[in-house]
């Protein structure tokens, strides 16, 4: 099988763990002004809808609070919402970019972008199907809309780490 792909044995390749933060970093601010622009646009309950939603993660409050106290901006609940969102937008960086290198994806930026796109539905996969069971108020927020947004930060994240680490000095 080896002999077969050309290998003769497999290496940990190194990771440019900055750029792998950054590219998440970013992709995480694409995302967020995506779905900013999305909800002004399409949403009755505005824009902060989904601020909302990402901050009852860890704000404490219970889901029914959402009801109760609307939609308003509010700097509380988009600060959280914002931290929340970066912090997981630099975890999936990190992660994706450690496939993308072991798996050879970040050589070419057409492989960094069907490689984004799937690890981006992946992610929604995992947001939208499994941690619904634990935070079931983010059902609300599954459908295409939320679909191509996750695709978006995924193509965003790989081509942008597959860009920054070819623009780092190697040793």
């Amino acid at each position: 099988m080896e002999t077969f792909l050309g290998q003769r044995g497999w290496r940990w390749r190194a990771v440019d763990w900055v750029a792998a933060a950054v590219s998440g970093f970013a992709a995480g601010a694409v995302l967020m002004v995506l779905d900013l622009i999305w909800s002004a646009i399409f949403n009755p309950d505005g824009p902060w809808r989904t601020s909302h939603m990402i901050a009852l993660i860890f704000s404490g409050a219970p889901a029914d609070s959402l009801q109760a106290g609307g939609y308003q901006f509010g700097l509380g609940a988009v600060s959280l919402a914002l931290l929340i969102h970066y912090a997981l937008g630099i975890v999936f960086g990190l992660v994706m970019a450690t496939i993308l290198v072991q798996l050879r994806l970040d050589t070419e930026p057409l492989k960094a972008l069907v490689a984004g796109a799937f690890m981006g539905w992946l992610l929604y996969l995992v947001n939208f199907g499994m941690l619904t069971a634990f935070f079931p108020w983010l059902a609300d927020l599954r459908g295409a809309a939320t679909v191509a947004a996750h695709l978006v930060f995924g193509c965003v994240a790989a081509v942008l780490y597959w860009r920054l680490n070819r623009m780092a000095p190697k040793d």
